[in-house]
């Protein structure tokens, strides 16, 4: 089933959450001069318009990005986030939003590869029309991400970060979350994952970041951020959350201080909230 179009939730609350973390994971990999991959399984379309027909159907984005954009009080890590995010709007107007492979090219050096995968065949065209002048660094295949992974790891030069991004749309990309992860540590048992996953009503939704727990893990982190109470009906999306395995030490220490921010500044109602925890070996 290949409806989904991420183009719609573009610059949601969700966006913020997952892209705050690409930023802090790949920054961190950054710090040692031996390069890296960023290897995305669900890349999208890499950039968006804000007032094309999918995003003002929902505008979805003024409740994230929208959110953010005037403040003058963001935490270091959320302002090197909107930093990213500006300067795809030099006019100072929020028009353009970046996706995932967009923002982790500007946190490459020349040394490092992103590796983008997408299915949808639309996406993909435009993906790689977007991403056609930097065809040195980036490799785009119209595949799906999660059959990519096993030619894939481990990597060449033996450090990645693999953003696992997947619509959720059919209840089978859950067990395809753990069934990729599985065999992606048996071949890279020392890669940094990260995977997002959405804050639903549905049974696989809630049970999903515990299973990512029973994982054979040395080190992980989940951090979740509700928006608003689930709606009575149990329809719709009320938060999402990032499962990092294998985290930068530096990364519990940011969020703790991020994360209340962002309960302020996107939260909708006396539901939201947010959750962090971790464990180490």
């Amino acid at each position: 089933m290949l409806s989904y179009r991420h183009a719609f939730h573009a610059g949601n609350h969700a966006d913020v959450l997952k892209h705050l973390l690409l930023i802090q994971l790949s920054r961190y990999l950054g710090q040692k001069d031996k390069p890296f991959w960023i290897i995305d399984t669900h890349a999208g379309a890499g950039l968006y318009a804000l007032d094309s027909d999918y995003a003002t159907k929902l505008k979805e984005f003024e409740s994230g990005i929208g959110r953010l954009w005037a403040r003058k009080d963001l935490p270091a890590a959320l302002a090197e986030y909107v930093a990213l995010v500006r300067a795809l709007n030099p006019d100072g107007k929020l028009r353009f939003y970046p996706g995932s492979p967009w923002l982790a090219l500007q946190t490459l050096r020349p040394q490092d590869r992103l590796r983008l995968f997408e299915l949808h065949s639309s996406d993909s065209r435009i993906l790689q029309e977007n991403f056609s002048t930097h065809a040195k660094r980036v490799t785009i295949t119209a595949a799906n991400g999660f059959d990519a992974l096993k030619a894939l790891l481990p990597p060449p030069p033996r450090r990645a970060l693999v953003l696992i991004d997947p619509s959720y749309e059919t209840s089978d990309d859950y067990p395809h979350v753990i069934a990729a992860l599985k065999d992606g540590l048996a071949r890279f048992a020392t890669g940094t994952y990260a995977v997002w996953y959405p804050q639903l009503s549905r049974p696989e939704a809630r049970q999903l970041p515990e299973k990512l727990k029973r994982l054979p893990l040395k080190s992980w982190l989940n951090v979740s951020l509700t928006v608003h109470a689930p709606s009575p009906d149990g329809i719709g999306m009320h938060g999402s959350g990032m499962f990092i395995i294998n985290p930068p030490w530096t990364l519990h220490k940011t969020l703790a201080e991020t994360m209340p921010y962002l309960v302020q500044a996107l939260g909708q109602d006396a539901g939201a909230g947010f959750m962090l925890e971790h464990e180490t070996p």
